[in-house]
């Protein structure tokens, strides 16, 4: 991984111009909303966010699809979560769809939440070559765990999501670029 990290003269640049703030809401849950440089063109980053299939590896949380479905241009997941910081797992119902002004937009349908609502845009910049993502998600259980303790630890849980999301966009860059064109 450290070839491919060393081999983009932009990456940590791009590292430390992530932003991520993360805090309780007076209103009950946490929002988080970030800014993140990815050194792949936009593309690669809708690809890898929109396999559902494969979402749990994009988290260091214990997670499975219970099931997927398509349908009217918006898929809907049953996503079994089972996390140290909450006793058993979680459910979380919801729907994504892609916006027509471009990003995608996860609603809650249902589950062990009080609240769910993700939204990814998708930037280009770089003449294409990069993507600027931004990033918000509000999050409420639905049980008796303190916010600011779900904030500390949905701070750690992002962090890790978007590093694994920047090391499987570079590994799938890679593997583009070393294709016979």
């Amino acid at each position: 991984m450290g070839c491919i990290v060393a081999g983009w003269s932009g990456w940590s640049y791009a590292a430390e111009s992530d932003v991520l703030d993360v805090r309780t809401e007076s209103s009950g849950g946490v929002k988080a909303t970030a800014t993140i440089l990815f050194p792949v063109e936009p593309t690669v980053i809708q690809r890898i966010l929109t396999d559902y299939a494969h979402w749990p590896e994009l988290f260091d949380v214990r997670m499975r699809m219970a099931e997927i479905r398509e349908q009217d241009g918006k898929v809907f997941t049953d996503i079994r979560i089972d996390h140290a910081l909450l006793p058993g797992e979680r459910r979380l119902l919801s729907e994504t769809r892609i916006l027509p002004t471009g990003g995608f937009l996860t609603e809650l349908k249902g589950g062990d939440f009080k609240q769910y609502r993700r939204f990814w845009k998708l930037i280009s910049i770089d003449g294409g070559a990069h993507t600027r993502a931004e990033f918000e998600l509000v999050v409420e259980i639905d049980m008796m765990v303190p916010d600011w303790l779900v904030a500390a630890a949905l701070r750690r849980d992002l962090e890790t999501h978007f590093r694994i999301v920047k090391e499987k966009a570079l590994a799938l860059k890679e593997l583009q670029s070393g294709r016979p064109q």
